[in-house]
């Protein structure tokens, strides 16, 4: 493999010639992010009779059919997006003008990043989501080509391979295919300066490597180009070959990330984090191979999320180390305990992450199913089947169940039960020992029960003995059953897959308070002690942006009369008054006196419903932990200095064994 790097566009150069590129749907752009005044051309082969919707910043100018101009009516609308609709006989060409003056560029929590974006355009960044309506949108996937012309000063991209690209004194101009079947089309632009690496491949068009970063970021770009080689060609090799030709990180302003075909959209402050480059950057990279170059089958579930999370994010744990993998497995585990009661949903019913339930049942329950099939196929075996799944659906859809039909070939069995109860039932198996003896001199049978209905488990459970022990896995099917072991020594006691291994409703004892359970909380409420309204004013911006749901004011002399989670805020001295009047667990002496707030939980209690506190020594300070603390759900405890994060932590709670007895 060799490699060689160029700086893309340092200086002006004369125009090349856009060539034409064969699509389904082909969009002229001319944008001035300046001015958010956006003017594009549509042209396509008609489906019959076309409607299409535009965002309400945007109108339609002119349509021809066949070179004959027609009018194009526009449904009134509601809140949302005008739909307009153009007569025309299937397979005519229909070329659609349109323009308008997008909406300003907004920066918002992670969370509403998350939801459905408008376009947004200002000098310092523009994003136009697919789904946002700033294109006529054909149904299903679509092939496509844009041409995309900006001012001198700034440089824009859309997921695809650069078909032509030139600059000069008065403008900057680049085309852009992309040939295979696409779901929408995302574009960005910026004051960039661009970085590229080329590397050669063997059987294949050289790859091309690209930063889009701000003047700020741009010296990071060398690490990135690295970097994203590394990914490319470890995943190549575990997976099979890369399947495009181009692949870019881009700087952000949004305060969060996307990834789409080619491309990764990350957050400028984000790109800056030393820990991005081991842990997102792989993430993003993988996403090329899982969700683009093999694309979900939504109607029956979203398998990519958790498959990616197992292969990058897991896996640079394992690689860490055993400890760092289980971390990571407890972690799913405990934000999965934070989910309320009916509140998650099955895989096969996950589609994106909206909030925090979804999130640990589309990224954390996910990953662990793969964990799980792993551990019950072997290694090689799982290998064979993640690239049988890959070369069987590259560049098109697939769902679950091909998934499951790539692993029973490559495992040599049928997978049917397996998939069935952990893709398509929501929920987690609650499973307990709740008796152990040694009988016959010598045999260990243990009572396992499962709440009902029960499902088919391979139960990781632990025989504790003197000096030793040693895993055994329990094939257990029923809600009450009891198993016999034949074990050679006498052990002291048993205990439910310690390792964490299996997707299970964790026992209280193998659990600690998490703020996740207050993010995710349906009917929050929040007590806030205040010597002033600074601080009051404070307090209601952070739980603003804490709470996925809209929490309830109460005050402190009343948390006794609830048992929902109550997030108690204020002021040092305020704030132990408080605990100390509800007669709480006072503050942990590991977080008094340190940092300029600090935040923390504690787990109910006698009249104390389940508290989260953020203990601050002004407004500022308590100002300060709200852009965070979202982020930041499974942790237990917290110390700020500012807006930084100096200290975090998860209560320790160790799973009990269950002792042995002898009988005769």
């Amino acid at each position: 493999m060799r490699a060689w790097w160029r700086t893309v566009f340092t200086c002006a150069f004369g125009l090349a010639a856009l060539s034409a590129v064969a699509a389904d749907l082909a969009l002229d752009v001319k944008l001035d992010p300046h001015t958010r005044r956006l003017a594009a051309t549509a042209e396509l082969a008609s489906p019959g009779n076309f409607a299409f919707a535009l965002h309400p910043s945007l109108s339609v100018q002119s349509v021809t059919v066949d070179g004959q101009r027609v009018s194009a009516a526009a449904t009134p609308h509601r809140g949302g997006q005008p739909t307009w609709s153009v007569a025309s006989a299937k397979g005519a060409r229909l070329r659609i003008e349109y323009a308008g003056t997008l909406p300003a560029l907004e920066t918002r929590d992670h969370r509403a990043v998350l939801q459905n974006l408008a376009p947004m355009a200002s000098a310092q960044g523009v994003f136009l989501p697919s789904g946002s309506g700033w294109y006529p949108a054909l149904s299903g996937a679509f092939s496509y080509s844009v041409r995309l012309t900006l001012p001198p000063d700034q440089r824009g991209l859309v997921p695809g391979r650069v078909v032509s690209e030139s600059a000069s004194k008065a403008r900057y101009e680049a085309q852009f295919a992309f040939e295979h079947a696409a779901e929408g089309i995302d574009l960005m632009a910026g004051p960039y300066l661009v970085r590229e690496k080329v590397v050669e491949r063997r059987g294949a068009q050289p790859l091309r490597l690209r930063t889009y970063f701000y003047p700020d970021v741009e010296p990071l770009a060398d690490g990135y180009l690295e970097d994203s080689a590394r990914y490319i060609a470890m995943y190549s090799e575990a997976i099979g070959p890369y399947p495009f030709d181009l692949f870019s990180v881009v700087a952000s302003p949004l305060p969060t990330g996307f990834g789409m075909p080619t491309l990764t959209y990350l957050g400028a402050e984000v790109l800056k984090l030393p820990f991005i480059r081991a842990t997102s950057l792989g993430h993003e990279v993988l996403h090329n191979w899982w969700g683009n170059g093999v694309r979900v089958d939504y109607s029956h579930g979203n398998w990519s999320e958790g498959l990616t999370t197992f292969m990058a994010d897991y896996a640079y744990r394992e690689r860490d180390s055993a400890a760092a993998a289980r971390e990571m497995r407890l972690g799913w585990l405990r934000d999965f305990a934070a989910v309320p009661e009916g509140a998650d949903v099955a895989l096969s019913a996950f589609q994106s992450r909206t909030h925090g339930a979804e999130a640990a049942v589309g990224y954390g329950k996910a990953a662990m199913v793969f964990v799980m099939l792993r551990d019950s196929i072997g290694v090689e075996a799982f290998d064979r089947g993640i690239r049988a799944f890959y070369a069987a659906h590259k560049h098109q859809a697939a769902s679950w169940d091909d998934l499951r039909a790539a692993f029973e070939e490559a495992g040599g069995r049928s997978l049917r039960t397996f998939f069935e109860q952990w893709v398509r039932r929501p929920g987690a198996p609650e499973v307990a020992v709740t008796g152990a003896r040694v009988r016959n001199g010598g045999d260990v049978e243990v009572t396992v029960t499962q709440r009902a209905p029960a499902y088919v488990l391979d139960l990781p459970l632990e025989l504790i003995g003197d000096e030793k022990s040693e895993m055994r896995r329990l094939p257990v099917d029923r809600e009450r059953q009891d198993v016999k072991m034949v074990v050679p020594y006498a052990p002291q006691g048993v205990r439910i897959d310690p390792d964490l291994r299996l997707w299970r409703k964790l026992a209280a004892s193998e659990l600690s308070p998490i703020l996740r359970q207050w993010i995710i909380a349906p009917a929050p409420r929040l007590a806030i002690v205040a010597a002033n309204d600074a601080v009051e004013k404070a307090a209601r911006e952070v739980a603003l942006a804490f709470f996925e749901n809209a929490p309830q004011l109460t005050t402190s002399a009343r948390l006794s009369d609830t048992s929902a989670p109550v997030l108690l805020a204020g002021l040092h001295a305020a704030v132990d008054a408080a605990l100390e009047s509800l007669r709480a667990a006072p503050r942990p002496p590991n977080l008094a006196a340190r940092g300029t707030a600090q935040v923390w939980t504690v787990a109910a209690g006698g009249k104390t419903p389940p508290l989260m506190v953020i203990s601050a020594g002004d407004a500022d300070a308590l100002r300060g932990v709200g852009r965070a603390l979202p982020h930041l759900g499974s942790q237990s405890y917290l110390v700020f200095e500012g807006a930084r994060v100096i200290d975090r932590g998860v209560w320790p709670a160790q799973g009990k064994s269950i002792a042995v007895s002898r009988e005769p």
